[in-house]
């Protein structure tokens, strides 16, 4: 009975933090963000274990961060230890949020343009599996990895409270950048300097 009478205040708690649609600001340091996202949350369930290795595809040495699966929104599984060793754009996004899809041009020109040389992967969240697979049709971005979050999990790993957020990680998995980029604007750059 007392879960009934809870439950609605976690969820109007959970609307007023995600109702912004995003800020506009962000974060160009590892600072405080890298700090925050480089621990999981207490009340996030522990990742998934991966296939036992400590190196990812391209047998660099997997970062803690990076030590979680899931699954595609086309339902496929993922495993987070094959980005290791690469920058790698990470953009939680909600299907029905505008900004977000104000960033699905720029954030698919960035994955083609710097294909194999850095990692961009979806992180879809705040809504059904089928909404988010619409999303991605809709915006064209299928040529990049999109993980079902609908639980949350991943958003919880990287600390991320409100959708239209990129998390950008460096060759070794450490935060370099946690913000916003209203339309994608400077995510080129900023992967640019990562691989140049």
């Amino acid at each position: 009975m007392r879960a009934r009478t809870l439950l609605p205040a976690v969820l109007a708690a959970a609307l007023l933090t995600v109702t912004g649609c995003g800020a506009d600001g962000g974060s160009d340091s590892a600072g405080d963000a890298g700090a925050a996202a480089s621990k999981t949350s207490s009340s996030a369930q522990p990742p998934a274990p991966s296939d036992g290795g400590d190196t990812g595809s391209a047998g660099a040495e997997v970062p803690e961060l990076l030590k979680f699966t899931g699954t595609t929104v086309d339902g496929k599984p993922f495993d987070a230890k094959t980005l290791a060793g690469k920058p790698t754009v990470l953009w939680f996004w909600a299907p029905w949020c505008p900004k977000c899809k104000a960033q699905a041009a720029e954030t698919a020109k960035v994955a083609a343009d710097y294909a194999g040389r850095a990692n961009v992967v979806g992180v879809a969240g705040l809504d059904k599996n089928a909404a988010m697979k619409a999303f991605v049709s809709d915006t064209k971005t299928d040529a990049f990895p999109h993980l079902s979050d609908e639980n949350g999990d991943v958003w919880k790993r990287f600390k991320v409270t409100e959708q239209s957020r990129y998390v950008i990680l460096d060759k070794d998995g450490k935060t370099v950048y946690e913000g916003v980029l209203p339309g994608g604007d400077g995510l080129a750059e900023k992967v640019a300097g990562l691989t140049g």
